[in-house]
C-alpha cells in the first residue's frame, strides 16, 4: 500500500483528498493545526476503509510545523509516495488594508511552506524512481489581484518548473487551480459568500477526482471543471491592463464583504 500526506487535511479540498485516497486503498498522513479533529478524521478513514491513518499536528506558518512535515517526508523507511500541498488561507481586505504580519504568515503557508515540503518530498521520491505531488493553487493565479493570487501564481510558476526540471526521474508534479469551493476558507477569513452565483461553486470530491485523473495524465497544471476552464481561456486573450480593472471589479463584487 502507498502512503500519501495531506496538508489541511481536517476540511475541505484537503479532506475530499483523504476520502478520495482512503477509499482506494492508500494510507495516510493527516497534517493540520487542531490535533482533535485530526484524531477524529483518522479515526473514521481507519475505520471505513482499513487503512492506516497517521496523525501529524503541525502549523504551516510556524518553523517548528515546517520542520516537522520535512523530517516525515524524508523518512526514507517509511516513505511518502503522494503529498498534497493544501494548507492555505486567505486574508480580508484589500492590499494595504492588510497587516504586514497576516501577509507574511500568508507567504510562510503558500510560498514557504510548499517549497520547502515539495524538496523534502521531492528528493526523496527522486531517489526511489517514483512518486507525486499536487499543490494546490488557485484560478486566482491567473488574476491580478492581491496577494493571494500572487501567491498561488507562485504556486504554479514553481510547479511547472520543476516538473520540467524532475522529467523522466519518476516524480509527476501538479499545481491544482480551482475555483470557489465550499469549503471553510471563506468563513474563517471572515468573507461573505451570499454575492457568489450558484453556478460558481463546485464539488470538492468531483474537483479531487478529476485532479488525481489529471495527475495520473501527466498534466503539471489542472483546472478541473469545464466551467472555469472556459472562463480561464478568456481571461488568456485579454489585455493584462484590461484584465486588472476586471478583476478588480469583480473581487468587489464576489469577494470579501
Amino acid at each position: 500500500m502507498t502512503t500519501a500526506l495531506i496538508t489541511g487535511s481536517t476540511a475541505g479540498i484537503g479532506a475530499a483528498f483523504a476520502r478520495k485516497l482512503a477509499a482506494q486503498g492508500h494510507n495516510l498522513v493527516l497534517v493540520a493545526r487542531d490535533t482533535g479533529r485530526l484524531r477524529e478524521q483518522a479515526t473514521e478513514l481507519h475505520d471505513r476503509h482499513g487503512i492506516e491513518a497517521e496523525v501529524l499536528t503541525a502549523d504551516l506558518s510556524t518553523e517548528e510545523g515546517i520542520t516537522a512535515v520535512e523530517e516525515r517526508l524524508g523518512d526514507r523507511r517509511d516513505p511518502v509516495d503522494l503529498l498534497v500541498n493544501n494548507a492555505g488561507f486567505g486574508n480580508k481586505g484589500r492590499y494595504l488594508d492588510v497587516p504586514m504580519a497576516d501577509e507574511l504568515t500568508m507567504l510562510k503557508v503558500h510560498v514557504e511552506a510548499v517549497l520547502r515540503l515539495t524538496s523534502a518530498a521531492a528528493e526523496s521520491m527522486r531517489s526511489r524512481g517514483r512518486g507525486g505531488i499536487v499543490n494546490v493553487a488557485s484560478v486566482a493565479a491567473f488574476l491580478p489581484r492581491g496577494t493571494y493570487g500572487a501567491s498561488k501564481a507562485w504556486v504554479v510558476q514553481f510547479t511547472q518548473g520543476a516538473a520540467k526540471d524532475l522529467a523522466g526521474s519518476g516524480v509527476r508534479m501538479m499545481a491544482l487551480c480551482p475555483g470557489f469551493v465550499r469549503t471553510e476558507f471563506h468563513e474563517r477569513a471572515g468573507m461573505g459568500t451570499d454575492n457568489i452565483p450558484n453556478w460558481m461553486w463546485l464539488d470538492a470530491d468531483k474537483l479531487v477526482g478529476a485532479a488525481l485523473d489529471d495527475l495520473a495524465r501527466g498534466r503539471t497544471v489542472s483546472v478541473p471543471d469545464p466551467r472555469y476552464k472556459a472562463l480561464m481561456g478568456v481571461v488568456k486573450m485579454m489585455p493584462r491592463g484590461v484584465l486588472g480593472g476586471v478583476s478588480s471589479r469583480t473581487g468587489r463584487k464576489y469577494g470579501p464583504q
